[in-house]
């Protein structure tokens, strides 16, 4: 049975993560600190489960499985596994120089997706800033060099945030989230990391934790970076919603909608959907059923659930493939 679904999102309490999440965006948890909430996902390191309705209490990946391809629309066909996953992070400390690997190589090598990925900034620190790339083109011996004495920072590209702003990260980009920025992302369904430089922290077991230099030599892209952040495109799409394209690629389209009193919308057989409130509350109307959301929660479609309304005053992410 097609309706829409609120998620509860696996949560994930990494060493650099804070406590907005748990106190701002309404994430129960036991949890001290909650960096990363994966708002939807049907990936084997953590699974979001359905909270209402009929299948209240099943993993949407199960729900799926018993439900089947038609659920993810026509759009999901050429892609082996569930396509994307969508997080919530909360960045109280600065995140790992890391870097993803693309399909082809992460296919081969690590049995997954690769990773392409987007960050809107929902909010952040007077300061913040990311690292995007390298402001100079060096080659894997510098690299490598830069690397094993501590001064790869020096060619990185240091890029000032704001809220509201819109950054695309490609496979193979080398890229860091700065202490102080909260973030919506949306990205392929993978959690291939490789860690390049952590500015000497340990782990919970006290020891450095690994980093990945062969295998990033192997697939960060060394080349200048040119400019990281995007600008959305206003779009008139959505009747009564200030609506902005954020995103579209082969893996995913973002809009960021401001609802403000009623809107309708339209789930079709291309692809499912995922809402994600940013702010404020709204109530979603369909066939089926009315649907509370508040800030911090998410809400899968499937794909031809058809027409539905937001009643309210939000901000959301709304994401497909």
């Amino acid at each position: 049975m097609k309706y829409p679904m609120k998620l509860i999102a696996p949560l994930k309490d990494y060493l650099w993560g804070g406590t907005r999440l748990k106190y701002e965006y309404g994430k129960e948890t036991q949890l001290t600190k909650v960096a990363e909430s994966w708002e939807l996902s049907c990936h084997k390191d953590g699974k979001s489960v359905i909270a209402n309705g009929a299948a209240a209490g099943q993993t949407l990946a199960g729900w799926f499985a018993a439900e089947g391809a038609d659920a993810l629309g026509t759009n999901a066909a050429k892609f082996p596994f569930f396509p994307l996953l969508i997080k919530l992070i909360d960045a109280h400390d600065n995140l790992s120089v890391q870097v993803h690997p693309d399909d082809d190589y992460a296919l081969r090598v690590e049995g997954e997706y690769g990773k392409t990925e987007m960050w809107y900034i929902v909010d952040c620190e007077d300061g913040a800033e990311l690292l995007y790339g390298f402001a100079q083109e060096i080659s894997k011996d510098e690299f490598r060099r830069r690397v094993e004495n501590n001064t790869l920072l020096d060619v990185v590209r240091h890029v000032p945030v704001k809220k509201g702003d819109v950054f695309f990260i490609p496979a193979g980009t080398l890229h860091a989230i700065g202490k102080g920025i909260l973030i919506c992302e949306i990205q392929q369904n993978s959690n291939t990391t490789y860690r390049i430089y952590d500015y000497g922290r340990v782990g919970a077991d006290g020891k450095p934790r690994d980093l990945h230099i062969e295998k990033a030599l192997e697939v960060t892209h060394l080349s200048f970076s040119a400019s990281s952040e995007k600008k959305p495109q206003v779009c008139n799409i959505f009747a009564g919603t200030e609506a902005r394209l954020l995103a579209a690629c082969d893996y995913f389209t973002v809009y960021h909608l401001a609802v403000k009193g009623q809107t309708a919308l339209y789930a079709g057989a291309d692809s499912f959907q995922c809402l994600t409130v940013l702010s404020g509350n709204l109530t979603l109307h369909s066939e089926e059923e009315a649907l509370n959301v508040q800030q911090g929660e998410s809400i899968f479609l499937p794909a031809g659930l058809g027409r539905y309304v937001l009643n309210g005053y939000g901000e959301l992410i709304l994401s497909k493939v």
